[in-house]
């Protein structure tokens, strides 16, 4: 497993920011500048002296080097506990992956739908204008109207169902 410094180190965060909103790209800046300031604040803690002087505080408190020598002895005796991680990193491991296979999965439906969008773009930038259309080409663009169409002659039905009361009658009174 790759640590994630590495895997940070294998982002093209320029190419990224390209794709990104400007606020995300922003936030992540942000985040990446709070890691680096944290990252050299360890360091610098890191560096620094870990030591306690016990014998500058046995001076200082005279009357009592009791209550230091106790102090001291509980601080040469502290061990940290340690902690398996290992189960919860599997578990932030697997959280991962549904997280990439998601994404995965959404990134190919929504390259499928930009196709569809360029294709109803093109068809809609050759079409020809509305002042153009014959009968035929409706007919032949929306079959299932030609049928209706068809089917409400032979009813001897030749009102639209809705469109007078969508439209009004049209009458011209003198």
């Amino acid at each position: 497993m790759a640590t994630p410094a590495r895997q940070a180190a294998r982002i093209d965060w320029g190419a990224l920011g390209t794709k990104l909103k400007p606020e995300t790209v922003a936030s992540i800046n942000a985040f990446r500048r709070r890691h680096t300031e944290l990252t050299k604040t360890v360091s610098d803690l890191r560096e620094q002296s870990q030591t306690i002087d016990f014998a500058h505080y046995a001076k200082v408190l005279k009357t009592n080097t009791k209550v230091v020598a106790e102090a001291e002895k509980a601080f040469k005796a502290f061990t940290p506990a340690t902690y398996d991680l290992s189960e919860q990193i599997r578990a932030i491991e697997a959280q991962q992956a549904k997280a990439v296979a998601a994404a995965q999965k959404t990134a190919k439906k929504v390259n499928v739908e930009v196709d569809e969008l360029k294709s109803l773009l093109t068809n809609i930038e050759t079409a020809r204008p509305v002042d153009q259309l014959t009968v035929e080409d409706v007919a032949k663009a929306y079959p299932e109207l030609d049928k209706t169409v068809e089917k409400m002659a032979k009813r001897g039905q030749w009102k639209v169902p809705g469109y007078y009361e969508r439209f009004g009658d049209f009458i011209v009174g003198f």
